[in-house]
């Protein structure tokens, strides 16, 4: 494989996923049966540069449904906003009123019930000539009564300029009155104790309104999953100074040296902003917080952790080790692996080029397990449910890595060479820089071989995600460590390069060979996308397959006399280009899957927490396969375990209800389950028996045994 290969593989942890969510509607207004959501402005001095405006999504609950603030508290999500707007125009950051809190069961959740706006200010350049202002807003939200529903809409909104905007004056002097002003001399601290009741925050602040002396304080940190958010604080007065002892979370999930929140005293409808310091160390972070989509059923508790005492650093370091050097055995990095054999024997006698090509790679390992780690740490910090694996969740890097095995295949063949393709100066780079080239076999490696690794990594991914950023990126460096460890070990001990054979005519064969299981990935990664975006997907991708090998074949063939190069080459740049044309809206386009309706399919329905609970209120035991197409190991799990008859049996004997949540594409509804059970990646198999919201966590690589034993418990 050539050097523009390995950057292609490169490039594809930079392309962005494409999951557009479900729009319920465009235009100026949207109206479902829960919430009237409108887009609204206010400026009573006219729109113009200089002048305050300000836009608000409005949002009109009906009676008893509610949505969230920015930390929605035990479950729910924060309603998100994206805006498009005229060039030199921005949008400032969204002011949340004043939250309340909403308790259901045993969870509290921190949101908005009747009628709320969110605001944002709006400012015009200085230069602003157009005549309109044309605001166009992507909003989602997660409304919820007794079950939770993702919404979203499109709206649109067109703003004359000098004109005023005061159709909703009203609603905006009603919001003044509930938006949290930041106190002067108010000044929060907090620090961590911990005794035979358990862990609490005990918080401080002085220089708070006079006429809050004396009164209950609500507390809402905007810092997710650290306190108890059900417990009641045990708060005093001591002259104005104002101090409560807030229980944590036993399932904490950070531990932030800065705290904002919001205190409201009771009976007021605004409060006031602090930033609260906590002072001294933190005790060891727990388990994940709970699902934003549990509540769906009123019943329902936080997870029990996997019956195996909790992972520690050093234990979840170890299994990163172990996992990667497993992870080589793994069909989807088997065929990359094949390329590093192949260029092993080709330098095996050459000590020092065999050694540095090898710590190129383990480089390149190391340091794109690191690099995707801090993606995924870095987007779900801003709000993305996403979990590992997700780059195979986007249709367009499932297209990149095809094409890219498809291009490493047909260069094994025979079919172009790469060298003729490219200009002098640049081949002769190339040719220079082998160890680049190492470590970009390395980022290809862990491109295809990342979501490989729940079977072996499963518990330790998920904890690693619950770690401080520097210590969760160290677990993922071992990760990468243990993947590159044979190939280091090879590289660096002689006795290890002895054993492989000579160069000889064999290899000639050998790279033939090397192509077909370039080709296999290859219909594994069209399958997945097939289940991705349908069967137009799917042969919107084969098309482009073809157009992108005829284009290899006629720049890059050494058979081809520089005329026929010219010709073709540009017929085939043209056919490329009108297949891309023709193929970029399939590739983009979302499958509609048969059962996601809720329709049986071989006795599998499709999970959603509503159907868990409504399992749990009729007294079913429920059995979830959490399972995605690019997974190889639940695939392999689905046909050989999960299809047993033995399993089969035992299923319809306890009237288990079978669900099935497909994570193939982006689902944040499914991310935040996974992390509520302490997984970050799949497959994950759960059974919860009746009456009880905590399931049983199975192992990654099922065994009949282990399923008819958990059955039997019933």
């Amino acid at each position: 494989m050539r050097l523009p290969l390995r950057l292609a593989a490169l490039l594809s942890f930079c392309i962005p996923l494409l999951t557009p969510a479900a729009v319920a509607a465009q235009g100026a207004v949207v109206t479902t049966p829960q919430v009237r959501a409108e887009l609204v402005a206010h400026a009573p001095d006219g729109v113009a540069p200089g002048k305050p405006v300000q836009l608000a999504l409005r949002i009109e609950h009906q009676p008893h449904w509610h949505t969230y603030w920015k930390n929605p508290g035990d479950s729910g999500l924060p309603t998100n906003l994206t805006w498009t707007l005229p060039g030199g125009v921005q949008a400032g950051d969204v002011q949340w009123p004043t939250p309340k809190k909403l308790p259901l069961g045993p969870l509290v959740n921190f949101g908005y019930e009747d009628v709320l706006l969110l605001p944002v200010a709006l400012q015009l350049p200085a230069d602003f000539k157009a005549p309109t202002v044309d605001v166009k807003l992507a909003a989602e939200w997660l409304v919820c009564k007794d079950v939770c529903i993702p919404e979203s809409g499109e709206f649109a909104l067109s703003l004359p300029t000098g004109a005023p905007a005061v159709a909703h004056a009203d609603d905006f002097a009603n919001l003044r009155d509930t938006l949290p002003v930041a106190v002067p001399g108010a000044q929060g601290r907090a620090e961590v104790r911990s005794d035979a009741r358990g862990q609490t925050l005990v918080v401080s602040v002085d220089g708070l309104p006079t006429a809050w002396q004396g009164r209950e304080v609500a507390f809402f940190p905007e810092t997710v999953g650290v306190i108890l958010n059900a417990a009641k604080p045990v708060e005093r007065w001591e002259g104005g100074r104002w101090t409560a002892e807030v229980p944590l979370d036993p399932q904490r999930s950070d531990s932030p040296e800065l705290i904002p929140a919001v205190l409201v005293a009771r009976g007021d409808l605004a409060g006031a902003q602090v930033a609260v310091a906590v002072a001294g160390p933190w005790p060891a972070v727990g388990a994940a917080p709970t699902s934003p989509h549990v509540e769906a059923a009123a019943n329902v508790s936080p997870v029990a952790p996997p019956e195996s005492s909790p992972l520690g650093l050093p234990l979840a370091i170890a299994f990163a080790v172990v996992g990667g050097l497993l992870l080589n055995l793994m069909p989807c990095v088997f065929p990359v692996l094949s390329l590093k054999v192949l260029g092993f024997t080709h330098h095996a006698h050459d000590r020092g080029r065999l050694l540095a090509g090898g710590l190129a790679y383990t480089a390149g390992v190391v340091l794109s397990f690191v690099a995707l780690a801090a993606l995924l740490i870095a987007l779900r910090a801003g709000g993305e449910q996403l979990g590992w694996g997700f780059q195979l969740q986007s249709p367009p890097v499932v297209a990149v890595l095809a094409a890219l095995f498809t291009l490493i295949g047909l260069n094994l063949l025979g079919v172009f060479e790469v060298g003729s393709m490219l200009p002098d100066r640049v081949a002769t780079a190339q040719a220079r820089h082998p160890l680049v080239d190492s470590a970009l076999t390395g980022v290809l490696a862990v491109a295809v071989a990342a979501p490989c690794t729940a079977p072996f990594m499963g518990a330790s991914l998920g904890f690693a995600l619950t770690l401080p950023a520097v210590q969760a990126l160290v677990v993922f460096a071992a990760l990468g460590l243990g993947m590159a460890l044979p190939y280091l070990a090879a590289s660096a001990f002689p006795a290890v390069a002895r054993l492989l054979p000579r160069p000889g005519a064999w290899m000639a064969t050998f790279k033939t060979l090397m192509a077909f299981p370039m080709f296999g990935t290859v219909v594994w990664l069209v399958w997945v996308l097939g289940h991705q975006t349908g069967i137009d997907g799917a042969a919107a991708l084969l098309g482009t397959l073809v157009a992108l090998a005829f284009l290899a074949w006629a720049l890059g063939s050494p058979a081809n006399s520089a005329r026929v190069k010219r010709v073709w080459g540009t017929v085939g740049v043209l056919l490329l280009g009108l297949t891309l044309a023709w193929a970029g809206p399939a590739l983009r386009q979302e499958a509609v899957a048969a059962n996601a309706t809720g329709t049986v399919a071989d006795g599998w329905e499709a999970w959603s927490p509503e159907r868990v609970a409504e399992a749990h209120a009729q007294g079913q035991a429920v059995f979830v396969d959490f399972t995605a197409a690019w997974c190889v190991t639940c695939q392999y799990n689905k046909r050989t375990t999960l299809a047993d008859a033995a399993v089969k049996a035992a299923f319809a004997a306890k009237g288990v209800r079978l669900m099935r949540a497909d994570w193939t594409r982006r689902d944040a509804t499914i991310t935040a389950e996974l992390t509520r059970l302490g997984r970050s990646g799949v497959p994950v198999y759960a059974l919860y028996r009746p009456g009880n919201p905590a399931p049983q966590l199975l192992s990654e690589i099922l065994s009949v045994g282990e399923v008819t034993g958990a059955l039997a418990t019933l």
